[in-house]
């Protein structure tokens, strides 16, 4: 073993060490090798190394791309050490990305994953592919022209040396059917009931436990194989934020920390969180962007329309947890403050009536669940690989071993939002402190380069000039209804036994009054911030009235506060529903039949392993 096998680690110590608490000290442990020492000696090194690089790289101080460049190099030099030394043991993974009619989030998604195999080379590529990594595409699709483009997507991904596979709806149906027909007549709230011309939009829960299938079949060692859950929307990378706007980074070595977790730990579940746009429907975020989108307007009436834009260089706020929720109280979230500033992202010379025809431009995008002005933001914090109790899965980030593929999301018949939330409470009182959480998040990104007419979103129809989210603000209201009986019911009733129906029934029928109570706050709160940024932008006499350069932006203004009162409104359709005793007496019989239920649905999934 020479030391020009590790000439990336010595330029490393050699430029940072007297910057970098620590990294003196492994340059020493270094020259002090012999040549002929274990080489294992040596890869233990870059795992001492990293933490070092990641504490100097995300404080404020850094000169991160410089880090960030020395950090994947380390990595992929690592790696050539791990081959050379010939017994590479760490898992191999297999990853599932549920699609339904996206490719602009599958090339995204697909892109970020060859990204991190690229840059950090976790398990090598010597034949021309990355070994240790297997991506399933889990096609849900309805429109065969993005099936279609789904394909090609794989293909192209494929040949850029990824082990992804397309898992199309006529072999998902086939390998759901070989399964015994009274198995498979127990499991269909799980695994879907849908006929074979119809096998399609079976929803997020369905696929995703379709996909588990696909793992058996797809899995050589159980011991060493590991199911990563990842929705096309996110992508394998976070954002920074910088002076400039956001920066998105490819700065986290999933594989590598997941596995190290995994082999140290008894974790049988985790989840990472993500980063990006919120992870809730817009449902629940309208009182909150209706505050921001009034503050953004009655700064702007105070300023020019042909001053130089001044939404540029604001005070860096980074919106703590749960900040873009209405509801934030309810998840045990202190408040936020009560507005959040709008940061354009138009470049170069402009002004303010550049800044308003962008800001409107991006308004609807709202409605598919884009923030604009609560993102989230990474944070390094203690590191990649503390683990902290975990009581929701995030069904875009979650990783388990063989034995963790007994702990699916339920109830996935129901269409209801909040699975993975509901999932997650009642796991965690199941498998307690093997349920755990880390701190990689993904990328969330509700929209794509490609437009909002490219995208699709269950739940939302988009019309020419309206967005349509009834479907999804109902669900969202008996999503919560399930979820918060659920956390009550986990507390007063053995979660390995089948629950007591009328304990069930109780615990719904309390936690639906308060839910009401919350929504018809939230309701009120809509309509009158409605009324307000009505006034604020067409009553009120301001700069941009009367504009014949603004008129198109004040129409898609208008348009969006039509969509916030068609959605959220008075006579809006799912508010309806949510107020109809008859309408919450289905679904609450629907809810309460799901949870008695549980138990013996998850015996008989259990017994698949």
């Amino acid at each position: 073993m020479t030391l020009s096998a590790t000439q990336h680690l010595q330029d490393c110590i050699a430029r940072y060490q007297a910057s970098i608490p620590g990294l003196a000290e492994l340059g020493t442990q270094l020259q002090n090798l012999a040549p002929s020492a274990d080489v294992h000696a040596r890869i233990e090194l870059y795992d001492h190394c990293y933490p070092l690089l990641e504490q100097a790289m995300w404080s404020d101080a850094a000169d991160f791309h410089s880090l960030l460049a020395n950090y994947q190099s380390l990595f992929r030099e690592q790696e050539a050490l791990i081959a050379q030394r010939g017994d590479d043991t760490r898992h191999h993974f297999i990853i599932s990305i549920p699609i339904a009619d996206r490719p602009p989030h599958l090339r995204a998604c697909l892109e970020s994953i060859y990204q991190v195999c690229t840059l950090f080379n976790y398990g090598g590529n010597s034949s021309g592919v990355w070994d240790k990594i297997k991506i399933i595409v889990a096609e849900d699709s309805r429109d065969e022209s993005n099936i279609q483009r789904h394909i090609e997507l794989v293909d192209e991904y494929r040949d850029k040396g990824l082990q992804v596979l397309h898992f199309g709806l006529e072999e998902q149906y086939e390998l759901l059917h070989a399964l015994p027909p009274q198995q498979r007549e127990q499991l269909g709230n799980l695994l879907t009931t849908q006929p074979r011309e119809k096998f399609y939009l079976k929803g997020q829960a369905a696929n995703r436990n379709l996909s588990y299938l696909k793992f058996l079949q797809l899995t050589e060692n159980n011991n060493k194989t590991l199911y990563y859950l990842v929705d096309s929307d996110q992508s394998f990378c976070v954002n920074r934020q910088t002076a400039a706007g956001e920066e998105v980074v490819y700065a986290l070595n999933y594989f590598h920390t997941i596995d190290k977790i995994f082999s140290t730990t008894d974790t049988l579940m985790l989840t990472g969180k993500m980063v990006g746009d919120p992870p809730v429907s817009p449902s629940v975020m309208a009182v909150n962007f209706l505050d921001d989108v009034i503050a953004f307007f009655t700064r702007l009436a105070n300023l020019r329309a042909t001053q130089a834009c001044q939404f540029h260089g604001l005070p860096a706020q980074r919106p703590g947890d749960a900040a873009y929720h209405d509801l934030a109280k309810l998840f045990g979230f202190e408040n936020q403050p009560t507005s959040f500033p709008y940061q354009c992202r138009l470049e170069g010379v402009h002004d303010h009536g550049a800044c308003l025809k962008d800001f409107a431009q991006r308004l609807n995008a709202f409605f598919f669940g884009e923030h604009l002005t609560r993102k989230t933001w990474f944070s390094y914090g203690s590191g990649f690989t503390q683990l902290t109790p975990a009581r929701t899965i995030y069904p875009g980030n979650t990783i388990v071993n063989y034995a963790g593929l007994k702990y699916i999301i339920p109830f996935g018949h129901l269409r209801l939002r909040m699975s993975g939330p509901t999932a997650g409470r009642l796991i965690a009182a199941e498998i307690q402190e093997h349920f755990a959480a880390f701190n990689m998040p993904n990328l969330h990104r509700r929209t794509t380069t490609a437009g909002l007419d490219d995208d699709f979103r269950p739940g939302v129809e988009l019309g020419q000039e309206s967005v349509d989210l009834s479907n999804e603000f109902e669900r969202q209201f008996f999503g919560d209804l399930m979820l918060f009986a659920t956390e009550e019911l986990v507390k007063q009733a053995d979660v390995n036994q089948p629950f007591d129906a009328d304990l069930i029934t109780a615990i719904i029928a309390q936690k639906e009054t308060e839910l009401l109570a919350l929504y018809q706050q939230k309701h009120d709160a809509i309509v009158d911030k409605s009324r307000q940024l009505q006034d604020l932008v067409f009553d009120d006499d301001h700069w941009w009235q009367g504009s014949a350069a603004m008129s198109n932006s004040l129409q898609k203004v208008r348009a969006f506060i039509h969509n916030i009162d068609r959605n959220f409104g008075e006579s809006a359709l799912a508010w309806c529903q949510i107020r109809s005793t008859e309408h919450r007496a289905q679904r609450k019989q629907q809810i309460i039949e799901a949870l008695i239920h549980y138990r013996a649905e998850r015996d008989v999934w259990d017994r698949l392993f």
